[in-house]
C-alpha cells in the first residue's frame, strides 16, 4: 500500500515523524471526530500532495510566471481554477491561498487594490484637468510624486470593514480586535439578536447606513443557521460597500447543492473565500472566487500578500474539487445536515440548552453552563477524555469569555464521511449527556469552583469511552490501509 511505503520512506529519516503519524492514525480511529472544521479527506487528496510538486517555485498565475520550468505547475492550477469555477459557478477562481486567513488577506487587498486604481484614475482625471498639469499624466501609481501618492493612500486606506462578532460566530479574520484585519481596518462588527440568536437584518442594515463600510462581510465559523445573502447584497446596494463572503465551513454544502437560490453566495457576492478542508474534504488550503472586475487584483495574491504557491496543495485542490463534482458529493452533503439537525434534535429531547433551537447547517451549538453547570472548557476535556473530540466556542454575550466560554461547538462533516446517520448522532448524543453530566468543576487553589479543571465520575468515563469504541468499530476510518 502506497501510504505504507511512504511511512516507511518518512521513518528512513526520520523515526520519530513517521510513528507519530501512525499515532495519529490511532487515534483519529479511536475517537469521535466532531470538530465541526475537521474531515477526513480521500487518500487521493492526501497522495497528491506528498510528491515531487513541492519542489517548484511559481510565483504569478499561471502563462505569467516570476519562475523558468513551470509548465506543469501552469497545467495543475489552470486545472484547479477551472474545476473550481465548474463547481462553484463562479467567473473566477484563484487556488493559490494557503489558508482560509490567507484567501481573506487576499480578498481584502484585492478589494483595496481595486480601490486604489479608482482613486488613481480619479485623480488622473483631476490632474488633467488642472491647467497646471505639464506634460504626460502618470500612467500608473508609481509615477505619482510622493505628495500625489501621499494623499491617495490617506483617501485610499483608513477603510471601514463591517462583519459579524465573534461572540455572535464570525472568525478572527473578520475584524478581531487581535487579528490584523482589526489593524487593517476600521471594524465594525454586527451581532445576533440577543433573543433569538439569529442574524437581525434590519439592524445589519440600520447599522450599515451608519457606518457606510467599504466592505460587507458575511460568513461564519459558529452560527448555526443560513444567511440570506440576497438581503445582504441589498444591503451592500444601498451603502455602496462591496459584498465579501467568507465560506470556509460551508463551502460544501454550496458545492453540494444544499445551500442553493439565496443561501449560495457565489451570485450574490462580488468576492468570496474559503478553505478547502471542512465540508469540502480536501487539503488545508484556501480559495478565491470573485467576479470578473477583481479578476485582476485577486490574482496579484502574490506579490501583494502572498510568496510562492504551494504546487502540490494546488494539486491536492484539482483532485478534491473532481471528487466533489461526483453525484455522491451531492448525497454526502445532504446527509450532513441531516445528521447536524438530528444531533440537535437529541440534545435537546435530552434536555441541553442548543443554541437557535437546532441548526440549518454542519454544526450546532450547546450551552453547557446553562446545561451542566460547566465552563466550556470544562466540557471539552472530559469528553475528550471519553473519547469524543470537539471544541469549546464563545457563544453570543458568553460570561466566560472567548478562553473559558460557555459552548462547545460540534459538527457532524467527519462522522459522516465515515458512513454514520441519524441513528448513530442520537446515540452521541446519549454520549455527551451521560458523560457531562457525571461532571462537575474541580475546586480551584482559592476554594472556589474552577473554570478549567473537572471531576468526573470514573465509571462512567470508562462506560461512555467503551461505547465509542464499540460505535467506531463499526464505522472504521480509512479501511483500505488495513
Amino acid at each position: 500500500m502506497a501510504f505504507y511505503a511512504a511511512l516507511d520512506s518518512v521513518a528512513g529519516a526520520s523515526p520519530l515523524i513517521a510513528e507519530t503519524i501512525l499515532k495519529e492514525l490511532a487515534d483519529q480511529r479511536s475517537n469521535l471526530k466532531l470538530i465541526a472544521s475537521e474531515n477526513y479527506s480521500a487518500l487521493a487528496v492526501q497522495q497528491a500532495m506528498g510528491n515531487l510538486m513541492t519542489d517548484k517555485y511559481a510565483e504569478g498565475v499561471s502563462g505569467a510566471r516570476f519562475y523558468a520550468g513551470c509548465d506543469n505547475v501552469d497545467t495543475i492550477e489552470s486545472e484547479a481554477t477551472k474545476l473550481a469555477c465548474e463547481l462553484f459557478g463562479a467567473e473566477h477562481a484563484y487556488v493559490q491561498p494557503h489558508s482560509g486567513a490567507d484567501a481573506n488577506m487576499v480578498a481584502f487587498t484585492a478589494i483595496l487594490a481595486a480601490r486604489v486604481h479608482r482613486k488613481f484614475l480619479d485623480h488622473i482625471a483631476q490632474l488633467m484637468a488642472s491647467k497646471n498639469t505639464a506634460g504626460e499624466p502618470p500612467k500608473d501609481i508609481r509615477g505619482l510624486s510622493a505628495e500625489d501618492w501621499a494623499m491617495l493612500r490617506e483617501e485610499t486606506f483608513h477603510q471601514r470593514l463591517m462583519a459579524m462578532d465573534i461572540g455572535s460566530g464570525g472568525h478572527l479574520t473578520h475584524g478581531y480586535r487581535m487579528n490584523i484585519s482589526a489593524w487593517l481596518f476600521e471594524t465594525h462588527q454586527y451581532a445576533v439578536s440577543q433573543e433569538t440568536g439569529l442574524l437581525d437584518y434590519d439592524e445589519i442594515a440600520k447599522l450599515a447606513r451608519e457606518v457606510k463600510p467599504l466592505i460587507l462581510l458575511a460568513g461564519y465559523s459558529a452560527y448555526p443557521r443560513r444567511i440570506d445573502f440576497s438581503r445582504m447584497r441589498a444591503i451592500a446596494d444601498e451603502v455602496g460597500a462591496v459584498l465579501m463572503v467568507d465560506m470556509a465551513h460551508f463551502a460544501g454544502l454550496v458545492a453540494g447543492g444544499v445551500f442553493s437560490g439565496k443561501y449560495d453566495p457565489v451570485p450574490y457576492a462580488d468576492i468570496v473565500t474559503s478553505t478547502t478542508h471542512k465540508t469540502l474534504r480536501g487539503p488545508r488550503g484556501g480559495i478565491v472566487l470573485c467576479k470578473k472586475w477583481l479578476a485582476d487584483y485577486v490574482d496579484k495574491g502574490c506579490p501583494s500578500m502572498l510568496g510562492g504557491p504551494l504546487p502540490h496543495v494546488m494539486a491536492a485542490k484539482a483532485v478534491a474539487f473532481k471528487l466533489a463534482l461526483r453525484p455522491e458529493f451531492k448525497q454526502y452533503a445532504v446527509r450532513i445536515v441531516e445528521n447536524a439537525q438530528a444531533l440537535a434534535a437529541q440534545c435537546i429531547t435530552l434536555g441541553m440548552k442548543v443554541l437557535t433551537g437546532g441548526t440549518d447547517n454542519h454544526l450546532l451549538q450547546i450551552n453547557v453552563f446553562e446545561s451542566f453547570g460547566l465552563t466550556g472548557r470544562q466540557a471539552e476535556d472530559a469528553l475528550r477524555a471519553c473519547g469524543l473530540t470537539m471544541n469549546r466556542n464563545a457563544i453570543p454575550f458568553d460570561p466566560n469569555g472567548v478562553w473559558y466560554t460557555s459552548g462547545l461547538r460540534l459538527g457532524t462533516p467527519a462522522l459522516t464521511t465515515l458512513g454514520m446517520g441519524t441513528q448513530e448522532m442520537k446515540q452521541i448524543a446519549g454520549m455527551i449527556k451521560n458523560a457531562l453530566s457525571a461532571c462537575k468543576p474541580a475546586p480551584g487553589k482559592d476554594g472556589k469552583a474552577s473554570l478549567a479543571k473537572y471531576e468526573m465520575a470514573a465509571a462512567v468515563k470508562e462506560d461512555v469511552k467503551t461505547e465509542v469504541g464499540e460505535l467506531l468499530k463499526k464505522f472504521r476510518l480509512y479501511p483500505e490501509l488495513d
